[in-house]
């Protein structure tokens, strides 16, 4: 077999000496193929330097077994977090033979619907959801399925899934209140972020303050830029505050440093919680209190009920995960 033109289906068919239609069974998996055949079909792919894509892949199923994953890398972002969640969806999906197709331009809608009413994907998995995202009307209108990692505020006809934020500002607030702690601060993600209005940060923020006013506590939020110096003016901002929760993974180390820096120690005069990978509070100096971010479990579920609703099954419109505390050596009781 000549290497000068693409080798295709049949050239593969020929090689094993099977119908092409065979060959389309194996890459699919949609019909059981004898082991002896399958190996055979297999040995053949390699020998000739076949590369199967996706509409190679679904002759048999009219499918491109390809999702979409709608990434926008906006500012204000921490870029390691948002790709834990994509290497989680990837993960998970090739677990069940489909691709993913990684789209990070800021294309809104019309990005939305462009790749929906192509043959590229069979469905879309949309990250950095905003409270009133302009993406929602367009996924209502779709004719493929979707699931959001995040949560609107109108979820009517969605399939969201997501840790719950407000839930985990909530316990960190309830955990700092039971150390004695009553002057508490969250210092949470740019303000950029809250300017977009997006969903976790703004979740996060109604959590605290809403937990905070049912134990007769004080609370300040306040949006923190992802550097040294905007973290200790925060710091500078709060003198009173003894209980801090941090909901920015790029600045949990400026917090601890400008703390530091102020003389301020952890936990012995300010007890410190964070909202961020078990990575983020573990390699801290202190080793922080924290709520972990689940994007393994939650990239996961997302492409499970999308599999399930290209299947046609029923799934729950919105799947929130509990939050779990995890204590370290960053907070204590007040003295």
């Amino acid at each position: 077999m000549t290497r000068d033109r693409m080798v295709t289906i049949t050239d593969v068919a020929q090689h094993a000496g099977v119908a092409a239609s065979t060959v389309s069974y194996v890459l699919s998996g949609k019909r059981t193929i004898s082991a002896t055949t399958r190996a055979r079909v297999l040995a053949s792919i390699r020998a000739l330097g076949f590369h199967p894509h996706a509409g190679a892949r679904s002759l048999a199923s009219n499918k491109a077994n390809v999702i979409a994953l709608a990434l926008p890398l906006r500012q204000g972002m921490h870029l390691p977090v948002l790709m834990q969640f994509a290497t989680a969806v990837l993960t998970a999906a090739r677990a069940v033979d489909h691709d993913v197709l990684l789209l990070t331009a800021d294309e809104g809608a019309a990005g939305v619907r462009r790749i929906a009413g192509s043959a590229m994907v069979d469905g879309l998995i949309l990250m950095d959801v905003e409270t009133h995202d302009p993406r929602v009307p367009t996924l209502r209108e779709l004719a493929r399925p979707s699931v959001l990692i995040g949560l609107p505020a109108e979820s009517d006809g969605l399939t969201c899934v997501d840790l719950d934020f407000a839930a985990a500002g909530a316990a960190c607030v309830e955990h700092l209140v039971q150390l004695g702690h009553t002057e508490l601060a969250l210092l949470g993600a740019p303000q950029v972020v809250y300017d977009r209005d997006t969903g976790f940060a703004r979740r996060t923020r109604d959590g605290v303050i809403a937990a905070a006013h049912a134990a007769g506590v004080t609370a300040t939020a306040r949006p923190c830029d992802s550097t040294y110096a905007a973290a200790l003016a925060a710091v500078r901002a709060l003198p009173h505050a003894t209980g801090l929760i941090v909901h920015n993974e790029a600045v949990v180390d400026h917090v601890l440093t400008a703390l530091r820096t102020m003389g301020r120690r952890v936990p012995e005069d300010v007890s410190v919680v964070a909202i961020c990978p078990d990575e983020v509070a573990e390699r801290a100096t202190p080793e922080l209190t924290s709520v972990p971010i689940p994007a393994g479990e939650v990239g996961g579920r997302a492409v499970e009920l999308l599999m399930s609703k290209l299947a046609g099954e029923p799934v729950p419109p919105v799947t929130l995960l509990p939050p779990s505390l995890r204590l370290r050596s960053s907070t204590a009781s007040i003295h």
